[in-house]
């Protein structure tokens, strides 16, 4: 593989990118803004479906550019997030029904809600210096 153009920009994708942290910010700031939890909002929100969507779109495009590392970036976060609320709830959830795991299972959410919006500022921060996540 070739090293990546770091001063490519091919058709706006940089904005592009801007928009898709854009939504999964949005989503984060859904989810500490209502009763549910911040990853039930990024993995289960509108606005960061929306964004999987478009990285999926576009995401050919971004190949060998400096943008090919956010792209892929968003999309592990999202889908690593999804994994481990899938996990957490697998695991916890038969010990919700003796009342012990709820603690658990809402310290689990928390712990990758706060990581899964750790991923998104700093992927965010690094796209606005030109850097790769």
């Amino acid at each position: 593989m070739s090293a990546p153009d770091s001063s490519a920009n091919p058709a706006g994708l940089r904005s592009y990118a801007q928009v898709m942290y854009a939504l999964h910010a949005l989503s984060v700031l859904i989810g500490l803004c209502s009763s549910r939890f911040v990853v039930m909002a990024f993995v289960f929100g509108l606005p960061s479906i929306l964004a999987v969507i478009m990285n999926y779109a576009r995401r050919s495009e971004a190949q060998d550019t400096w943008l090919q590392a956010h792209f892929s970036w968003q999309l592990r976060s999202f889908w690593y997030a999804a994994l481990w609320v899938v996990a957490s709830t697998l695991l916890l959830g038969p010990f919700v029904l003796i009342a012990i795991g709820v603690p658990f299972l809402m310290l689990a959410y928390g712990l990758v809600g706060l990581w899964a919006a750790y991923r998104i500022v700093r992927g965010w921060l690094a796209l606005h210096a030109g850097n790769p996540p």
